[in-house]
């Protein structure tokens, strides 16, 4: 008769497992590396103070590998060897395609098999319609959205009288075609004098070469050019223009990372902008410390890709569990809602609350600008580049807030 209990004890002690299931390998598996490292640092910081403190001890967490290769279909099939194997958190972000058949699989899943529910968190597919039309009670999202993203980027464009031609180009899947639409609505009530000059979509991940979309950028006669692009497709299409030596502005949602800066060089000064939660030149000392922490435990230059938004749904996953007092899915999600969390006493330089209504993390944003390390406000370069950002703007999380569309269907 002893062995459930030795079962059930060893159960109650047995690593919390988390699976990130994410493009690990492929033309875009350089995003997905990176994520990798902040996932990792975020779960050794909670196992180094001792795990998940739970009624029946402190559990460690555990960070599963599930290499989806970017595809959609390979990330469906991931997702059911993560429940088969009684997994009840999923991680994924680098892509809304993937992250809404996701959300559709585990509301299915979910309902059909109750015992190996799962949540799914979400780090960086910022398509509105996953806390919008497509909102689940499974589905929690610690990026901002991209029509916050946008909003911030239209802010400071809105302020530029000097710009009179914009170019808009992005990635064609989901995303992409959301924000060519957003762009042109936020652009036309904030700036009807500004004149699009270009429009278009790309293949994600396939375009090796993009000189003859910097080719028709120049011949367009923008003096900027608003892109969601990320990974490769960005590093790409920017090294493209430099090659070109046009002189245009570049907004972006990821133009501080990977690789970006140190294609870039000097010609990314002053016309490279960027909007993420945080930066290493947020400038205050808690910024520092975990800048600094992080670079201890990844010092190679290649290795420079810090996400605070990362570090908190780690963190904020590990309060909600303790506050649920289990990793039971449906106890969690609960837990999840309106939750609020300053991360700063655990080393995270940031904070956020997570809004019931859609499951959508509110947090600060910062729209930054290309500079030479080492000149005011940019102390810090990105994988030694020798080119760091500074801060245009912040937002802080009442003016970065937009309203919900979301009708969340909640599980009885």
């Amino acid at each position: 008769m002893a062995a459930p209990v030795a079962d059930a004890a060893a159960r109650s002690t047995a690593p919390i497992r988390l699976a990130l299931i994410e493009g690990l390998s492929g033309p875009l598996g350089n995003g997905g590396e990176a994520v990798f490292r902040n996932l990792v640092w975020a779960t050794e910081r909670v196992n180094a103070r001792g795990g998940v403190n739970l009624p029946g001890g402190a559990r460690r967490l555990e960070l599963v590998r599930f290499d989806s290769k970017g595809s959609v279909e390979e990330s469906l099939s991931l997702l059911r060897a993560a429940t088969d194997q009684g997994i009840h958190v999923v991680l994924q972000g680098n892509s809304s395609a993937v992250a809404g058949a996701l959300v559709s699989a585990l509301d299915k899943h979910n309902a059909r098999d109750p015992l190996r529910r799962a949540l799914f968190l979400n780090y960086a597919a910022v398509d509105p319609a996953l806390t919008g039309a497509q909102c689940s009670y499974w589905h929690f999202r610690f990026d901002a959205n991209t029509d916050m993203r946008l909003a911030a980027l239209v802010e400071v464009i809105a302020q530029d009288w000097a710009l009179k031609r914009i170019y808009l180009i992005g990635q064609d899947y989901s995303f992409g075609q959301h924000l060519r639409e957003q762009a042109r609505a936020m652009l036309a009530k904030r700036r009807p004098d500004l004149e699009i000059v270009g429009d278009e979509l790309h293949p994600l991940g396939r375009v090796k070469d993009f000189m003859p979309y910097a080719t028709k950028i120049r011949a367009s006669g923008a003096q900027a050019v608003l892109t969601g692009n990320w990974g490769n497709d960005l590093t790409l299409l920017i090294k493209a223009a430099k090659d070109l030596g046009l002189p245009t502005r570049f907004y972006t949602f990821y133009g501080n990372a990977l690789g970006v800066p140190g294609v870039l060089g000097e010609a990314g000064v002053d016309r490279v902008l960027a909007v993420a939660e945080w930066h290493p030149n947020a400038g205050t000392a808690d910024s520092e410390r975990f800048y600094a922490a992080f670079r201890q435990r990844f010092p190679r230059p290649q290795d420079d890709y810090l996400h605070a938004r990362m570090q908190l749904m780690v963190e904020m996953l590990v309060a909600a569990m303790e506050k649920a007092g289990g990793d039971d899915p449906a106890a969690v999600a609960r837990a999840l809602e309106g939750l609020r969390l300053d991360g700063r006493a655990l080393g995270v330089a940031h904070q956020g609350w997570m809004r019931p209504s859609d499951h959508q993390l509110q947090q600060p944003l910062y729209v930054s600008i290309m500079r030479r390390a080492g000149e005011a406000g940019a102390p810090h370069d990105n994988e030694g580049s020798g080119y760091g950002f500074r801060t245009l703007r912040y937002l802080d999380p009442a003016q970065a807030e937009l309203p919900s569309s979301c009708r969340m269907v909640r599980p009885l």
